[in-house]
């Protein structure tokens, strides 16, 4: 995988993010966790931007660890809509969870590669 492939997956999962989020009612709930997912979600993405300009090794561990957390958030927030049913079609938000699940994955190996390579 290119350096360039996982940055766009994280792109492409916070415009998927935004889409989704666009389509929900206007309740609270809808309002609240699809603001907070759009959050986390464009975070992840910002923050691996961040990671490819890391300083050193410490520095970009720090900053992959970040994305993973708003990886994980986001996972959560996806969980708890689709088991308050607060989409119409669950299609969508069933491979945002995939996709998510696959991006934490992604991030955990590497993670734990960087740090191997760090000792």
């Amino acid at each position: 995988m290119k350096k360039f492939d996982l940055e766009e997956r994280l792109i492409q999962f916070s415009v998927e993010v935004i889409k989704i989020g666009n389509k929900l009612d206007g309740s609270y709930a809808s309002q609240h966790l699809s603001k907070q997912l759009i959050r986390s979600s464009t975070s992840a993405a910002l923050n691996y931007g961040e990671a490819q300009g890391a300083e050193s090794p410490k520095d970009f561990i720090h900053k992959m660890k970040v994305c993973l957390k708003e990886l994980r958030e986001s996972l959560v927030n996806l969980k708890i809509q689709k088991g308050a049913d607060l989409s119409k079609d669950n299609n969508p938000v069933d491979n945002l969870i995939k996709e998510n699940n696959e991006l934490v994955s992604i991030f955990v190996a590497s993670i734990r590669t960087s740090q191997a390579k760090n000792r």
